[in-house]
């Protein structure tokens, strides 16, 4: 409700501006001054006008969208990212020359008339009356910024910005109404300020800061005479003005602000022909948006920190509010990426395998106890090119990554031994392991319905010398595929289910591991590097599972006033014992000193781990750790299409590729540069005698490559992934949503995955 008089009327200053409003629309109307040169009679027909009266009282200044800073875990930057490329600054920390240039040449009465400048409405009549059309308009500096506000509060809505600039008789006198207002709440210094904050430069410039950077490399407030009458003058046409596309445009237009300047008495007449010829002397710094900025190939990293931000609940219940909160920036977000974790991921990777090579490799890195991820990186970069990708190979599809994840082999069956360890299985658990037999006729489930071997399906091991009886021990130090078969047969998959459900073990695409043998002993579904890597932390923890976390901390500047964001934090649960988390990590210790992880090994400190193929060599992993790091690494094809047979991988030929021989060693050097200078604690090392069978004393890794498997064909794999094309062949990678690798559940029979 409006305010009244003691007399029952308006105030003098509504009055006013109530006349001021209603004269302003009449010359509007009459002669069409500050619109562009179109018809009145147009306008008018486009527009209605709203009584004066009846438009809200209070403008609705929304927060200006500022950039977003993601910063690594020492406070370095790794990228910046924005809807709007703005720095929000005080009046004081910009030049006195760029204030009185954009004064001068946009509303040189600025601090001589109100909200509505009336000799600048009768200037421009007369100008306009004089050329037949439009050549000059009147809208004053704080009718500018009143526009600005509603084009800012429109954001990226094509359909809000057409409406917050439409060219009507009844928006205009909208923005005469909320000048009158903010000439009186605000005053002319801080209406300045504002301006100069909101207005757009030019080259995804916004405000007066990222201008500064982006033509001059240098601070606001330290512009000089000739460098902000070039600002002042972008501003009426950025496209037009542009110094970096006409500087022949921009020099003619910056030297009319400088004779504006001289006349209105801002500076000398000897001042300004003297920066009339100055150079431009731009020192352009390129836009950096986005996380394909980012240092260190954290590009991936980045994109998963945005994915967390916008999905969330911590950060506003909906889709639409998180949304809104990231595009409105101004965070910085400082994440628990350690630069030289990273830096030591980058270069294994790219040490190892080529971008342009056939196949692309992953890794990821996680502190085990905390959750954290250290570093995250792939071969192939970040990008829209030939042998580049937007997918993030070490994440869950939900996060940027493949459809299903990756098969994971014989990295699966640590979770195996965990669970009948937790079942009260001795570690020196024996069985027949022979080279080939049959799956179990009947293995209970979680549900009492005993999953059936209707069709006879078999399995067998890498080599036909692989005969047991085996003990544990040897089990896991060859990657038997009988034994964790039987190990399955006996104990149920029930157990395992649980321990994939503690450890936070689930398929690329979030759904559970299904209740079929290939897939609870020989890794035949689909995982993500960072969904393994996680799961390994747990043993390096004693049993502690703590779920992956990449933000350490968020603050948001919003109108100049610093606050601190809610965080998601990681959750740590008990997943196994301390008993059954230091049998394990014996056990998979003699993997990596004697085992099919040799070529992995770390020098010097404590590591296990566990190597990985699938059928056909289509993927192969090494996932490992130490007491205080835990990493998972990746190679195969994103199609699956790829057979890594005969194949060069990072300049190195190999007829077969194995866990041990190609991811190993990435993940030994991506380790090796992540712990270097780092303290190298001891596990807890338990007493596992050999069991009942001493291993062959022939030299397995000739035929064997230091890996196991069962020799299986594509199996129900390899058939769900028909119909895609490979993009990975020689280019970059084109990934349609049917191309990658299917849910491969089937039967659990022969091929279901499962090679050491």
């Amino acid at each position: 409700m409006p305010k009244k008089s003691s007399g029952g009327g308006l105030t003098a200053t509504q009055q006013a501006a109530k006349f001021l409003g209603v004269s302003v629309l009449a010359g509007a109307v009459l002669a069409g001054i500050a619109l562009p040169a179109v018809g009145v009679l147009g306008l008018a027909a486009k527009g209605s006008v709203e009584s004066f009266d009846e438009l809200p009282a209070n403008l609705k200044t929304p927060p200006l969208s500022q950039r977003t800073t993601i910063l690594d875990a020492d406070g370095d930057q790794i990228a910046t990212v924005y809807s709007r490329d703005r720095t929000v600054v005080d009046l004081k920390n910009i030049s006195p020359y760029l204030q009185k240039a954009i004064v001068a040449i946009e509303d040189s009465r600025f601090y001589q008339h109100g909200a509505v400048d009336l000799k600048g409405v009768l200037r421009a009549l007369n100008k306009n009356a004089q050329s037949g059309g439009v050549s000059e308009g009147a809208s004053t500096l704080t009718q500018q910024y009143v526009k600005n506000v509603f084009v800012e509060e429109a954001g990226d809505d094509p359909t809000k910005v057409a409406q917050a600039t439409q060219q009507t008789i009844g928006r205009k006198i909208r923005e005469l109404k909320y000048a009158i207002q903010v000439e009186e709440e605000l005053g002319k210094k801080k209406i300045l300020e504002n301006y100069l904050n909101i207005t757009f430069f030019g080259q995804q410039a916004y405000g007066v800061e990222a201008a500064s950077q982006r033509y001059f490399s240098k601070h606001a407030k330290d512009l000089t005479l000739a460098e902000s009458a070039l600002l002042a003058g972008i501003v009426q046409s950025p496209s037009r003005y542009d110094p970096v596309n006409d500087e022949a445009e921009a020099v003619k237009r910056r030297n009319v602000v400088l004779e504006r300047m001289a006349e209105v008495g801002d500076v000398s007449q000897a001042e300004a022909d003297k920066a009339k010829v100055a150079p431009l002397g731009l020192k352009v710094t390129q836009p950096k948006n986005g996380c394909i900025t980012a240092v260190r190939g954290a590009s991936f990293f980045c994109k998963y920190v945005e994915r967390v931000f916008l999905s969330d609940p911590v950060f506003g219940k909906t889709k639409e509010e998180r949304a809104k909160v990231w595009n409105q920036g101004g965070l910085t977000i400082r994440t628990t990426l350690d630069p030289q974790a990273q830096a030591s991921v980058q270069d294994s990777l790219k040490d190892h395998v080529y971008k342009s090579d056939k196949v692309a490799a992953a890794a990821t890195l996680v502190e085990p106890g905390t959750g954290k991820i250290l570093g995250m990186g792939q071969s192939k970069p970040y990008g829209y090119g030939k042998n580049e990708t937007e997918y993030n190979f070490s994440v869950n599809s939900a996060m940027g990554g493949s459809n299903f994840g990756f098969p994971t082999g014989s990295t699966f069956k640590p979770f195996v031994a965990a669970a009948a360890l937790e079942q009260g299985k001795p570690p020196t658990q024996s069985y027949p392991a022979p080279f080939k037999m049959p799956y179990p006729e009947q293995v209970q489930t979680c549900s009492g319905k005993p999953w059936v071997n209707l069709r006879g399906e078999t399995l067998e091991n890498e080599a036909e010398s692989e005969v047991g009886p085996y003990a544990l021990r040897e089990a896991m130090e060859l990657s038997v595929n009988t034994y964790f078969v039987q190990m399955l047969g006996d104990i149920g998959m029930c157990p395992v289910v649980k321990m994939s459900d503690a450890l936070g073990v689930v398929q690329g695409n979030g759904d559970k591991v299904p209740e079929v043998p290939s897939s609870m002993t020989l890794g035949s579904t689909g995982l993500s590097p960072l969904t393994m890597a996680s799961a390994y932390a747990a043993f390096a923890s004693r049993g502690m599972y703590c779920t992956p976390v990449a933000i350490e901390s968020i603050t948001q500047t919003v109108g100049g006033v610093k606050k601190s964001l809610e965080v998601p934090k990681s959750t740590c649960s008990r997943a196994m014992s301390e008993k059954t988390a230091d049998s394990i990590n014996t056990l998979l210790s003699g993997v990596v000193d004697s085992g099919t992880g040799k070529q992995a090994g770390l020098s010097g400190r404590a590591n296990a781990g566990k190597t990985g193929t699938t059928d056909e060599r289509k993927n192969a992993w090494f996932v490992g750790y130490t007491p205080n790091l835990s990493g998972a690494v990746w190679v195969g094809s994103a199609s699956q299409k790829v057979k890594m047979t005969n194949i060069s991988i990072g300049g190195r030929y190999h007829a077969q590729v194995y866990g041990g021989d190609t991811p190993g060693p990435i993940w030994r050097d991506a380790m090796t540069g992540a712990l270097e200078g780092k303290e190298a604690p001891p596990f807890n090392i338990i007493s596992i005698p050999s069991g009942e069978k001493d291993p062959k004393e022939d030299d397995r890794d000739n035929g064997r490559g230091n890996d196991d498997g069962n020799n299986g064909d594509e199996g129900f794999i390899g058939g769900l992934i028909d119909g895609g094309t490979t993009g990975d062949t020689n280019g970059g990678i084109t990934l349609p949503d049917n191309l990658f690798q299917g849910q491969g559940n089937g039967g659990g029979g022969n091929g279901g995955g499962g090679r050491g």
